[in-house]
């Protein structure tokens, strides 16, 4: 009998929850997109890149901004398909000519579209259905997933709702526009380590989005760290983020920031070990219950410890070398 591999298995035909790069990396100038592609070239695609049109553009030069960022996907410095657009919001009346310019000049469709400042459902799905719709005009072949970014009161309201939509693979949360929002009603410490993960309408509002994130099993994405010397409140603010709000991904807006970010979402060694382990005796097991040192598992723990090989993987740490026939079938590389 052939073995079955876990992405057969665990999800009762489903398809497994998505995974993303965990780290997210914001450039808006021509020359800090192209630094930021530089350095995914070194570093390998362990983190996305995302060319802003929405903060990076100039008032007025909107269309050269996008012709800018299309003419950069697909070519010599997108070497991993792993670079993404941030089109303005809803309210801006260039985000439809964003998309437009983007999808039609691009040698290679971006590998996300993030939509900021959402403020309720019926408007993100309009902008996921012109999405379609233009790739469908213009015959790119695969849809273009959709992040959305949650940071105004109506997008929270209906957050679950938002993660349900088709297309979205992601929810971002906007920490800074968030706060602000209130009108002065939560400090500005809350826009920064500690208060952000201590305030109780900032826990509640993280807590929320990574809730109907993995109800829908999309990635939720973890705000900026606006530490950008002391990469020691990155990293915590990364395994704050990761540990305590279950969060599988973080912006980043400074190089610096990268390398930190991704080693606090990546598994120990010792965890890809074990669950490498656990694996593999399942699989001999048809996936049947087993037990490992004394521990009894099952497909609900086996589900768990795929996820830690899928992140390892998505992260750049090796993978035991017998672990690997474990992803025959499988989308993740």
């Amino acid at each position: 009998m052939r073995a079955l591999s876990p992405a057969e298995v665990l999800f009762e035909g489903e398809a497994p929850p998505a995974v993303l790069p965990a780290c997210d990396h914001y450039a808006g100038s021509e020359k800090l997109m192209l630094k930021s592609l530089a350095l995914q070239q070194a570093l390998g695609p362990v983190f996305d890149v995302t060319l802003d049109c929405e903060d990076g553009a100039q008032v007025g030069h909107e269309a050269e901004h996008a012709e800018l960022v299309a003419s950069l996907l697909g070519s010599e410095h997108d070497r991993f398909g792993r670079v993404g657009v941030r089109i303005h919001d809803f309210q801006h009346p260039h985000w439809r000519d964003d998309v437009r310019l983007i999808l039609r000049a691009a040698k290679r469709a971006p590998a996300y579209i993030t939509l900021p400042k959402i403020r309720n459902v019926p408007d993100a799905a309009e902008m996921c259905a012109f999405i379609e719709a233009t790739r469908r005009e213009l015959s790119i072949a695969q849809p273009v997933p959709v992040q959305l970014l949650v940071e105004t009161h109506g997008a929270l309201a209906r957050v679950f709702d938002l993660a349900a939509l088709p297309g979205v693979e992601a929810l971002s949360f906007g920490l800074m526009d968030f706060v602000s929002a209130h009108d002065g009603a939560i400090p500005d410490s809350a826009m920064r380590s500690p208060g952000q993960f201590d305030h109780p309408l900032v826990r509640r509002a993280k807590l929320e989005i990574s809730a109907a994130c993995h109800a829908h099993g999309k990635v939720p994405s973890h705000n900026v760290s606006t530490e950008v010397r002391d990469m020691s409140v990155v990293a915590n603010d990364a395994s704050r983020a990761r540990n305590e709000f279950g969060y599988t991904r973080m912006w980043s807006i400074h190089p610096a920031q990268i390398e930190a970010i991704v080693a606090a979402f990546a598994p120990r060694d010792a965890e890809i070990a074990t669950a490498a382990e656990i694996l593999l005796a399942a699989q001999s097991a048809q996936w049947g219950p087993t037990r490992h040192h004394d521990t009894l598992h099952d497909r609900a723990s086996y589900r768990y410890y795929w996820s830690v090989l899928r992140r390892a993987r998505s992260t750049g740490r090796a993978v035991p070398e017998e672990a690997a026939p474990l992803f025959a079938g499988s989308a993740v590389s």
